[in-house]
């Protein structure tokens, strides 16, 4: 791997079933296990991985779509809903039937007609290859863990 291409986070325990994860340019983002068994109200509404792995697939799609689209028009309404089916089989925990659904309008006139037909085709090629994200889910990649020495 080369430095441009590898990434990486790390993540710190706060205290129990609370993280904080950040980036190499300094950027943080606060979760938790959700269990909402304290008295902080971010024990309740707090991401979770889960969601944040939601999160990542829908920002990821949503970034590559944008930049296609917006570059024709400003949308007047862009929203992903991105959902699953959280189980536990033989396999272990994991989610199922992962679900994008985009919500874009646009403005009236040419550069809205342009952004609008062209929507579809920017979905597709975010699905299909661009989104490292969903790709990386779809295609399936070894996760490795080790305990580090200290």
């Amino acid at each position: 791997m080369t430095d441009n291409s590898l990434r990486s986070v790390s993540i710190e325990r706060t205290r129990t079933g609370h993280f904080t994860a950040t980036n190499a340019r300094g950027g943080t983002i606060v979760f938790g296990t959700g269990s909402g068994t304290g008295s902080d109200p971010e024990d309740a509404t707090g991401f979770t991985p889960v969601e944040l792995l939601l999160a990542a697939i829908g920002g990821c799609t949503a970034a590559d779509v944008d930049v296609a689209t917006a570059r024709h028009a400003e949308p007047t309404e862009f929203t992903v809903m991105v959902s699953g089916e959280k189980i536990s089989d033989e396999l272990g925990n994991r989610m199922t039937d992962l679900t994008v659904t985009f919500t874009v309008r646009f403005p009236d006139g040419a550069p809205g007609d342009r952004a609008r037909a062209i929507l579809p085709r920017a979905v597709t090629a975010s699905h299909e290859r661009l989104c490292t994200v969903s790709r990386t889910v779809e295609t399936g990649t070894p996760v490795t863990a080790t305990v580090a020495d200290v």
